[in-house]
């Protein structure tokens, strides 16, 4: 109507899954002394200005990303390229939740290198702007191996051995203390090392999630809500869907709740093919949502999706996107999977004693996406893009073993008659450095606008 003042409303992205995704682009990283290196995993910056890899030459490197993607001019610092390297092995990283490029002061992240304090990096230039010690009884730093800020983003938490550091951003130093667990002979609390961290984004609650790399005991799980106004004391722990058991027998490898449903959390397990999704509000002994992908192609070396999984430690991230629709994650062959995640019902709360089994979800979508695992894919935060970045070590069969024996035959050099004396020969040689067959990144556009190509390439599963 007339007079009425028009406010712009902001709307999430949609994406169009009735078609496979349209690679937008495709790159790698810059060159590194590390002969086979390759990102483990890559972020968005909160603004989607930018997406800085984890490398696995012990730095980090910002993506070559095109200005329609990030909104940015060349001239702006966020869109040049370069590497911030590390001085030992990077174990986690976190955005400030509020960063920006076009922000100075707020563009920045933190980072957890071995045997070092954590770092408050400048992510313009990669100067250290602040440091945070979690120091052990023998005066040794400890790197976390989980970092998350608070939904205010002035906490962060740290997540190590039986223990979570709170530091005061704004107060570099030491922080406070939180046991896990009461004694490390005790069979109560949340045991071993704390591999990952996840803050509820209702604001009002200060919930967060924390899982461990020990696999669940027969008495307890290894994955527990806490509360930043509680402490140490976990509030619950989240089981499976098994009768007689309290969590699933796996190392936590990534916690996320639902951006737009607080109440809903998701976890992957290490060396597991299957996402778990509980909703905290009633029985959390069950999932309510099961994610599992599908995929059995065959990689390069013969075996299964499922066998290399089993056969690797590796982390593969998944990720949800800001409207809390999607979830997306890749596999050891290289296909993404895209999971919709509005499938159950919000209006059914499993109540307490409940024995329905949790739904079995399969993707909706399944495409080729690279010719090595995909270490992670990242929803950007405003566009209907995804990034995926790949990258694994593999090694030639029989190839690692430090030394070879062989016989030799020496015989007498005088004429006179001589007995074969046969020795064995220790040769020592090399042990091989891993290959990768694909260290790319790739952002793929789902607007599903293609100018009429309405074929899918031969690559695509769906």
């Amino acid at each position: 109507m007339e007079g009425e003042s028009s406010q712009p409303v902001w709307t999430p992205p949609k994406y169009d899954i009735s078609r496979p995704p349209e690679m937008k682009r495709e790159g790698s990283l810059l060159a590194s002394k590390f002969q086979n290196n390759f990102a483990r995993w890559a972020k968005w910056c909160p603004d989607g200005s930018a997406a800085l890899a984890q490398c696995e030459d012990a730095s980090f490197q910002y993506l070559d990303l095109p200005s329609d993607v990030t909104g940015l001019s060349a001239d702006v610092p966020a869109g040049r390229l370069r590497t911030l390297p590390q001085p030992a092995p990077i174990l986690d990283f976190a955005w400030y939740p509020f960063a920006t490029s076009r922000d100075p002061a707020a563009f920045c992240f933190v980072a957890s290198v071995r045997e070092t304090p954590v770092k408050l990096l400048d992510a313009a230039d990669g100067r250290l702007r602040a440091s945070y010690k979690i120091v052990d009884h023998r005066e040794r730093h400890i790197a976390p191996h989980s970092l998350a800020f608070n939904q205010t983003a002035t906490k962060l938490y740290c997540g190590f051995e039986d223990a979570i550091e709170v530091f005061d951003v704004h107060v570099p130093g030491e922080g406070t203390r939180l046991h896990t667990t009461p004694t490390k002979k005790s069979r109560d609390g949340l045991k071993g090392i704390v591999s990952a961290l996840a803050f509820s984004p209702d604001t009002t609650s200060g919930v967060y999630a924390a899982g461990t790399l020990s696999p669940s005991a027969p008495s307890s799980s290894n994955i527990a809500l806490f509360s930043e106004a509680t402490g140490e004391v976990p509030a619950m722990f989240l089981g499976d869907e098994r009768p007689g058991r309290y969590g699933v027998r796996a190392s936590v490898n990534q916690l996320r709740f639902n951006p737009m449903r607080p109440y809903l959390l998701y976890a992957s397990f290490r060396r597991h093919d299957t996402i778990y999704s509980w909703d905290v509000r009633g029985d959390v002994t069950k999932p309510i949502q099961t994610f599992v992908q599908t995929g059995s192609g065959h990689s390069g070396d013969g075996r299964t999706a499922k066998q290399r999984r089993q056969a690797t430690n590796q982390r593969l991230r998944f990720d949800v996107d800001i409207a809390g629709n999607w979830l997306g994650v890749g596999d050891f062959d290289g296909e993404v999977s895209l999971f919709d995640l509005t499938s159950v019902s919000e209006e059914v709360v499993p109540g307490i004693g409940s024995e329905a089994a949790s739904a079995r979800t399969e993707p909706r979508l399944r495409f080729q996406a690279h010719n090595d695992a995909v270490g992670s894919v990242g929803f950007h935060p405003y566009k209907p893009l995804l990034l995926s970045v790949s990258g694994s070590r593999h090694y030639v069969e029989g190839g690692d073993s430090d030394s070879e024996e062989s016989s030799e035959d020496e015989s007498g050099s005088d004429d006179e008659v001589s007995t074969d004396v046969q020795i064995n020969v220790r040769r020592p040689r090399e042990r091989p450095s891993p290959s990768v067959r694909d260290a790319s990144f790739k952002i793929w556009d789902f607007t599903g606008s293609r100018g009429g190509d309405t074929h899918a390439p031969p690559n695509v599963l769906t």
